[in-house]
């Protein structure tokens, strides 16, 4: 991500405070990993991978995995197999990438053709950009390198500008929504129609967690995950939290992915030889979001409600137990947050002074 020096200094203690929190005692049960789940699914070999931002699965390609860089790379991105060696590099015709922040794969229902989209949203400006950019790529049909035509989509938001990393679109009804990464985030819905030929209005439909850095929808559309530092949120729509779940520590968490079955998640890092762990959701999570069965005249429909909590590993808590907390940090956090990006602010202006 591209940032101003005051930025990276807000940045830096702002991750420090996160740091402290999550492993200070007292601030939520936070369930052991299992060591065999700390090892990556793969590790990014190609040294013009060094900050990868976006990923996703390949809908129609077996094996393959979709990343591209940060805003310090052109409008290109590419296709990854399962040992981490890049199959293919690929340019998009006619589009920029002034700060390209995360991506999303779908499958058209209509001709079974996967569908990639790429979210140029970053703005550390919180709002300095007049619109932000979305670009739909039809998946190529063949593993190599390659140029591909894209559809760009501009978007403004109806409250004003955001910076933001996630993206999702949901793979049955083809709506793309956009996920800001702010101290009070919000999921943002797009039209269902978007339009080419003027601005598309960004619609607030929920909340989101603090500091928000991915997001995507399950491969069955029947719930989407949301990405922090240090933790993933799912959700069965905007507002609907079901659970959080705990993810491997890594130096910069940028991206989060379904695996095509939709039992796990896939998450990785910034920086040369980045890793991507595969994280299993657990089975309360699957049973939440498992298609409802049909209903018995027994009068029973109420039993066995609340089974499931124990034994995941990776549940961190049930959102039905966490109502008023931020998804995916403690609710305490923020005002650890603020405190350090006002201490940083007086940092900043006592350099600045100290300088001129």
């Amino acid at each position: 991500m591209a940032s101003r020096p005051g930025y990276v200094v807000i940045r830096v203690l702002v991750v420090a405070a996160l740091a402290g929190m999550a492993l200070s005692p007292g601030q939520g049960a936070w369930a052991q990993r299992e060591p065999d789940e700390e090892t990556p699914l793969f590790t990014f070999r190609d040294s013009r991978i060094t900050e990868s931002s976006g990923l996703a699965v390949s809908p129609t390609h077996k094996d393959v995995y979709y990343t591209h860089n940060d805003s310090s790379d052109g409008p290109i991105f590419f296709a990854v197999g399962a040992d981490g060696r890049t199959r293919a590099k690929y340019t998009l015709q006619g589009a920029a990438a002034r700060d390209w922040e995360g991506m999303a794969a779908t499958k058209d229902p209509k001709t079974g053709r996967g569908v990639l989209w790429f979210a140029d949203i970053g703005d550390n400006f919180d709002g300095a950009w007049p619109d932000i950019s979305v670009y739909r790529v039809p998946e190529p049909t063949s593993v190599r390198d390659a140029a591909v035509p894209a559809v760009r989509y501009r978007f403004r938001y109806e409250d004003g500008g955001h910076n933001a990393e996630g993206v999702m679109v949901h793979p049955r009804t083809g709506r793309l929504y956009i996920v800001s990464k702010e101290f009070a985030g919000s999921v943002y819905e797009a039209p269902k129609r978007l339009r080419t030929d003027r601005t598309n209005v960004l619609r607030k439909v929920g909340s989101a967690p603090v500091m928000a850095t991915d997001a995507a929808y399950a491969p069955d559309g029947s719930s989407f995950v949301i990405r922090t530092y240090f933790s993933a949120t799912v959700y069965r729509a905007p507002g609907d939290q079901i659970a959080r779940v705990s993810m491997p520590q890594l130096e910069q968490a940028e991206s989060i992915a379904y695996t095509l079955d939709g039992k796990a998640l896939l998450t990785g890092t910034e920086g040369k030889n980045s890793p991507v762990y595969r994280v299993p959701l657990p089975e309360s999570v699957l049973r939440e979001t498992a298609p409802s069965p049909a209903p018995t005249p027994t009068g029973d429909a109420g039993k066995g409600a609340g089974k499931g909590k124990g034994g995941a590993t990776t549940l961190v808590a049930d959102a039905r137990e966490d109502t008023g907390a931020d998804a995916g940090v403690p609710g305490s956090a923020v005002a650890l947050w603020l405190a350090a990006a006002a201490g940083a602010t007086g940092l900043i202006t006592f350099i600045a002074r100290r300088t001129r």
